[in-house]
């Protein structure tokens, strides 16, 4: 795979495996300040709608890849060093723009105690002077805190306040790439050329697009995000159904329109709402910890997958989906029983809602609320 005419630019299979780590190591840990770091600037209302523009970012990477990667661009034995090149030019933008962007002012407030600060960054970024209403959600999430000491990772399963909203967030993960996603990506020219398609790559392009285009949809959410990832697991485990659908010759093209309703749906839940909604599960002291027991199980996931599905795809055959089917209906029961909705909420009420129930709360712990938070919270105990 290396020819003559590039081995000057990339004549050690070393460095490209360098250079992968690198970027793999980047985007590890940008999956996870960066959901972490809009969460904590969003506007409660505008939360949801934020958070799924950092999804929104990275299929429109994904799909931009798949066309630059296009034989008739440059995916030939010449022009490949270069494409891989290009991940320098988004890189080279995003360190010029970090120094524009300004700290969270939760964290300049409940971390460093920067009250005044966090107030001038508030203003900032709400582009108004009145963020009293902000600024009291803030101090009330504060002192909570002050009440508990830093959480690490371990403290997280030990504690009985954590360990159910952790075991929540490690399971929207793994519905996320347990779904089957990554399979159909990784893998789906393959898929295309056994249902028969003539030019498997532009099949694959339209599977990008479609990605796209309902991430964009899924920013405009209004259904709340339990409910959009309920309608996205259960449309994705009919669709995973219809995929293997392809012994009948006329039926490939069902498989096909089921591919693209497959991605389709997992880009209104699946997609966006597990990377942010771990953010909203847990208070500013144990969220660094959670994102990065969520992150790490996310990509552990990828990586079962992406190692092992075509050594299953060989044993089951055209069977293999009918495994992703049972796993999306395991997960779909689970998010019914398990997932509160965060939708409208601020993180304290979120928080509260795992504690060990209404009559564990002190007088103290309800008067940090104001009226409004305590009915919601007594809504959300209800829940469970």
């Amino acid at each position: 795979w290396l020819s003559p005419a590039n081995e000057l630019l990339a004549e050690s299979w070393e460095m490209l495996i360098i250079g992968r780590f690198i970027v793999g190591l980047y985007s590890g840990l940008s999956t996870g300040f960066v959901c972490t770091n809009v969460g904590e600037i969003a506007p409660t209302s505008l939360r949801g709608a934020l958070g799924t523009l950092h999804q929104l970012g990275i299929v429109t990477g994904i799909l931009l890849a798949q066309v630059f990667g296009m034989k008739e661009i440059m995916g030939t034995p010449t022009m490949w060093p270069f494409l891989l090149g290009f991940t320098f030019f988004p890189a080279l933008l995003q360190c010029a723009l970090l120094p524009f962007c300004p700290e969270s002012p939760r964290y300049l407030l409940i971390n460093q105690n920067e009250e005044a600060k966090a107030k001038t960054v508030l203003k900032k970024l709400r582009g108004t002077d009145d963020v009293d209403a902000d600024m009291q959600e803030m101090r009330d999430e504060s002192r909570q805190m002050m009440r508990e000491k830093k959480v690490t990772i371990p403290e997280l399963f030990r504690s009985s306040l954590y360990r159910q909203p952790i075991f929540i967030a490690i399971m929207l993960q793994l519905s996320q790439q347990f779904s089957g996603i990554n399979a159909v990506f990784y893998f789906s020219t393959g898929i295309f050329e056994k249902a028969g398609v003539s030019e498997p790559v532009y099949a694959t392009i339209g599977a990008g697009v479609v990605n796209t285009a309902f991430t964009v949809v899924s920013v405009m959410e209004r259904a709340g995000r339990r409910s959009l990832h309920l309608i996205g697991l259960m449309g994705m485990a009919v669709s995973s159904v219809l995929m293997t659908i392809d012994q009948v010759k006329w039926m490939s093209y069902v498989s096909i329109v089921a591919i693209f309703s497959f991605v389709a749906f997992f880009e209104i839940g699946p997609g966006p709402i597990p990377w942010f909604i771990v953010a909203e599960l847990f208070s500013q002291g144990p969220r660094p910890s959670a994102i990065a027991v969520a992150g790490f199980s996310n990509w552990f996931a990828n990586f079962l997958v992406g190692m092992s599905f075509q050594y299953v795809e060989e044993l089951t055959g055209p069977y293999v989906f009918i495994i992703f089917t049972i796993l999306l209906l395991i997960f779909f029961v689970f998010t019914y029983f398990k997932v509160p909705e965060t939708k409208g909420r601020t993180f304290e009420e979120i928080s509260a809602s795992f504690r060990s129930g209404a009559d564990k709360y002190t007088q103290d712990d309800l008067n940090t609320l104001g009226a409004d938070s305590q009915e919601k919270l007594h809504t959300i105990l209800d829940f469970y």
